[in-house]
């Protein structure tokens, strides 16, 4: 499988479904050599990596309605609709532990997309090279403007990574990876319309003229993207799996019902295609269960 990647996206609570393809693909003993994710799917990698089965499930739906998971309390008090020190501070050091150790010694290699709020250009981390800031690249992946404040980061100031690069599959090519497998949090055929906040992302951003500038055409950058993964796949280079059904969720969901329900709608579609996803790579499965490339 030298040559593959594993692409994530973002999405906010929409980040369930991924969350389901990624237990179903550690119980498959399941990894690539190189995983990139943005926002969301970068959060949701950190446990698959780790191979701590049964956590973003914790993480997320368990704590869906947790107080100061998603508020406009939050929101008033500190700028963040997210509780971002619950989930990057409190949930993987305490209350769901996070295995650092064993997501450090995985072999795998590990890229985060995040957007340069100056630039508005998109920068990358690979883990190998950031032990000790993890936890502060995977909270600027997933700061959200108006959401969440920006964070500040060996002198560049972060947002988050789908911003400038929502499914960083270019990415994921430019480091080497000819064929490349997509969990995408949107249905087929979704297309992004134009904001209707510029004036406010100008106005509350006046000192970030890269970040206004990419919220401007942040649009056209996604259904750009999205022309390109169809040309891959037509040509067999990309493997999608995204959600077959009606999306019932939105980035800012609370309801634990919804959201266990997205979570299983992942988990039954990755289970649904890795026959097909295996015939792609062309590889078989040994009897403990691991891929293993022919």
């Amino acid at each position: 499988m030298n040559g593959t990647g594993l692409v994530l996206e973002g999405g906010g609570m929409r980040g369930v479904y991924t969350a389901g393809v990624l237990e179903y693909f550690m119980e498959q003993d399941f990894y690539l050599p190189y995983v990139i994710g943005v926002s969301a799917g970068a959060c949701n990698a950190t446990s698959y990596l780790a191979r701590q089965r049964g956590r973003n499930k914790k993480v997320t739906v368990g704590f869906s309605n947790h107080p100061d998971y998603i508020s406009l309390k939050n929101f008033w008090k500190k700028r963040q609709l997210f509780g971002m020190d619950l989930i990057f501070d409190e949930i993987p050091n305490k209350l769901v532990p996070f295995d650092f150790d064993r997501f450090h010694s995985a072999e795998e290699k590990f890229v985060i997309g995040t957007t340069d709020c100056r630039t508005g250009e998109p920068v990358y981390f690979e883990k190998s090279s950031y032990s000790s800031e993890i936890l502060s690249i995977l909270r600027a992946s997933s700061s959200l403007p108006f959401m969440a404040p920006v964070i500040e980061l060996e002198d560049r100031y972060l947002m988050d990574g789908g911003i400038s690069d929502p499914i960083p599959i270019r990415k994921s090519e430019r480091d080497g990876n000819k064929r490349n497998i997509l969990i995408l949090t949107r249905n087929d055929g979704y297309i992004k319309k134009p904001s209707r906040m510029n004036w406010l992302t100008r106005k509350v951003y006046p000192q970030y003229n890269g970040l206004v500038d990419r919220m401007n055409n942040r649009f056209q950058v996604y259904n750009e993207t999205v022309d390109y993964i169809r040309e891959k796949e037509q040509s067999g280079d990309v493997f999608v799996i995204r959600p077959l059904e009606p999306l019932q969720v939105g980035r800012v969901e609370r309801n634990p019902e919804k959201l266990t329900a997205l979570y299983e709608q992942g988990y039954y579609d990755a289970s649904n295609q890795f026959d097909a996803l295996k015939e792609w790579l062309g590889t078989s499965i040994q009897t403990e269960g691991t891929v293993t490339a022919h």
